[in-house]
């Protein structure tokens, strides 16, 4: 066998006190153990020049770690190993003589074979054209829109996936639609998302707001409230059926 199951911890536990030396040979006979699935020869002056060390370290680590019989120095810890290794060739050969692992089974009657045949090879492809049809609109709604930094970006995608909301095409529309009708620019309103922790954006919530309060109010209440300091917006985003909803206290109104 050219693959063994080798613990670092394990042996080095029981190797500390070798020396460099020592420690290689001891390696180096468990390779030639291992390959060779047999004893060590007893002709210590052979083995020592195939591993290419000197006879006396040979000598030493056979005597610690493995027991002189009439066949070699055994190390039943190694016989074990193959042994295990044997047995697991022998199942997966068994295995595959009888056509391989026996497949689960639902329990369901097949009520048309030829049936069972063709249509699964139909449903995967609808499932892989499905699958790369949702792979490309996540592709393609992850780019920052025109006119909208990276960082902006970023920090609005995170809000999303916080609210457990996908981000489409339709839905960043809409929240531009409404900040259009504020005065303010995609970049603007997307910020003002990521402070209040919004996922959506409505013009009306911030038209009446704007009149008292300056930006830099805005943008410092934004971050006490990221900070816990003060109670949450009363506007709360909520996911019903894959669409973004955003609620006012007593109305329950669409997202783009």
């Amino acid at each position: 066998m050219h693959y063994y199951n080798f613990n670092i911890g394990d042996y080095i536990k029981h190797t500390m006190h070798l020396n460099p030396e020592e420690d290689l040979a001891y390696r180096r006979l468990l390779d030639l153990y291992y390959d060779t699935e047999s004893p060590i020869s007893i002709d210590i002056p052979r083995v020592s020049r195939r591993l290419r060390l000197g006879s006396e370290v040979i000598e030493s680590v056979l005597n610690e770690f493995f027991e002189k019989t009439e066949d070699g120095y055994r190390n039943y810890r190694a016989d074990a190993e193959i042994a295990d290794y044997h047995a697991y060739i022998d199942k997966q050969r068994s295995n595959g003589k009888l056509g391989g692992r026996p497949k689960k089974s639902s329990g369901k009657p097949i009520a048309n074979p030829r049936q069972s045949q063709t249509e699964p090879k139909k449903s995967l492809n609808n499932k892989q054209q499905t699958t790369n049809n949702n792979q490309q609109t996540i592709i393609k709604t992850l780019s920052a829109p025109d006119g909208v930094s990276p960082l902006t970006w970023s920090d609005f995608v995170q809000v999303r996936k916080a609210k457990k909301a996908t981000i489409t095409e339709s839905a960043i529309k809409g929240i531009e639609r409404e900040a259009r009708k504020a005065g303010w620019s995609l970049e603007k309103a997307l910020v003002e998302c990521c402070a209040r922790g919004w996922a959506g954006f409505k013009a009306e919530w911030v038209n009446k707001e704007q009149q008292n309060k300056t930006q830099h109010q805005i943008n410092q209440e934004g971050i006490a409230r990221s900070l816990g300091l003060l109670p949450k917006d009363e506007y709360q985003s909520n996911v019903i059926e894959g669409e973004i909803y955003d609620a006012e206290p007593t109305t329950t109104k669409r997202l783009g």
